[in-house]
């Protein structure tokens, strides 16, 4: 089994996170974005799509996205628990990783993808160019702005977004503050519930995974 990561990057960081929450080591291999090394022919082997991180196992199989690849070892090794404990907790698990990813991550991308010189024809992750549309960066930098307002409406009714319990949408949120830092987005003083968690989670071991 290996799991192919770039380091910087913030997908793979999330597997990472969840990985060392579970305690689980696995071969690790770095896949250069930077040099544009997933895009080469070797790794178009691996994972067709060109993107990290991806999850080569031992069958042949191979997982190409963050929360299939987390979903994967939350069935090998269910404890901690980290996608709900019942139906309703894992309801919303789901649920406010849905919305870190689309309002999120989303929004951090296309305001960094459209702008940034490196990303001149690469606008969306993946195999196929696609040129900058630099009237969308804007839009990505406040519509990132705006989720963590969001975050700090729901951290001020739970302690975590899925409720009681720390669970991967909570790791799926912080990496989501920490990358929009990328583009100049960052947490207000006024947020103070959304302080108060990021700095809960920046606390724990699993956050420099």
């Amino acid at each position: 089994m290996i799991l192919y990561d770039y380091h910087p990057a913030p997908s793979p960081r999330r597997v990472r996170m969840f990985l060392a929450e579970k305690g689980i080591e696995i071969e690790t291999r770095q896949i250069d974005l930077g040099a544009r090394e997933q895009l080469g022919e070797a790794f178009r082997k691996i994972n067709p799509r060109c993107t990290v991180p991806a999850l080569a196992l031992d069958d042949g199989a191979v997982l190409c996205d963050s929360m299939a690849i987390t979903r994967y070892f939350e069935e090998l090794r269910a404890d901690p628990p980290l996608m709900g404990r019942d139906p309703l907790e894992k309801a919303l698990v789901a649920e406010w990783i849905a919305r870190c990813e689309q309002e999120g991550f989303f929004a951090v991308a296309e305001a960094l993808r459209n702008k940034a010189r490196s990303f001149a024809d690469a606008a969306l992750t993946g195999p196929k160019p696609y040129a900058q549309l630099p009237e969308l960066a804007e839009r990505g930098r406040t519509r990132a702005a705006d989720f963590l307002d969001v975050l700090d409406e729901r951290l001020s009714e739970s302690a975590f977004l899925a409720g009681d319990n720390f669970s991967v949408a909570d790791i799926t949120g912080f990496i989501f503050v920490e990358f929009a830092g990328w583009v100049k987005v960052l947490p207000r003083e006024d947020q103070t519930h959304l302080m108060a968690w990021y700095q809960a989670i920046k606390a724990r071991p699993s956050a420099s995974a």
